[in-house]
């Protein structure tokens, strides 16, 4: 049988288009560069793939098929990219790791381990990495998200989320972390609140384009588009 294709729709939600037949077994995060490079989780096959928008495969990172409790995957769960073109993923299932990859796919560095002490995660589920290098990482059955430096450095931690799930900053520096309540919280960069939400959509993964849209895919099936003013 094939495997779910990647979706491509317009601002609407009118179906464009689609790729990934037999590529991918199970979606999972997904990383859109400012050159729209497409980096996406395979939870499923523990693989990182980089796409171009044609859809035609660039990098793998990882041995498809073959979990590892200790080196990169095990049933990893989202990916960033820092500015210097490192790659960073949280291996958040199976693991309780954060793993550091060169733009060419070579490994550099790993930190975590299962607890709930300082660097230590229970399902490190999203990432992303500020121009300041700094990581922040959602530990989900933590409740918070814990911020490192590029070598896995901690730094501090942002507490009061249910089961965080996904964290996006936008161009003004504004942080966005989606909830278990389901919940949207606006963060300024020292951690502090602009304003919190109740969302209809479980945001399980999250994403805002360059007219300032936000859009939340949900465990339930649906994406939601929310307008930030």
């Amino acid at each position: 049988r094939k495997n779910p294709p990647i979706l491509v729709f317009d601002g609407d939600g009118n179906l464009l288009t689609t790729w990934g037949d037999g590529q991918l077994m199970d979606g999972h995060g997904v990383y859109i560069t400012p050159d729209d490079e497409i980096f996406l989780i395979d939870r499923g096959a523990h693989e990182v793939l980089k796409y171009n928008t044609d859809g035609q495969v660039l990098l793998r990172i990882g041995s498809r098929e073959k979990p590892s409790l200790q080196a990169p995957f095990n049933h990893p769960a989202d990916i960033a990219i820092a500015q210097n073109g490192d790659i960073f993923v949280a291996d958040g299932y199976g693991n309780s790791s954060v793993h550091r990859f060169s733009g060419d796919g070579k490994h550099l560095n790993s930190w975590g381990s299962w607890g709930s002490g300082p660097g230590q995660f229970i399902t490190p589920h999203g990432i992303w990495v500020d121009g300041q290098n700094r990581v922040y990482v959602c530990d989900r059955e933590n409740n918070r998200v814990q911020l490192f430096s590029l070598d896995g450095d901690y730094i501090t931690e942002w507490t009061g989320f249910f089961h965080p799930m996904d964290i996006f900053m936008d161009s003004q520096g504004i942080f966005y972390v989606t909830d278990q309540v389901p919940g949207m919280t606006m963060l300024k960069a020292d951690g502090s609140m602009i304003d919190r939400i109740m969302t209809p959509v479980n945001g399980h993964g999250m994403w805002i384009d360059t007219k300032g849209n936000m859009y939340t895919a949900g465990n339930e099936g649906l994406v939601a588009k929310y307008t930030i003013q």
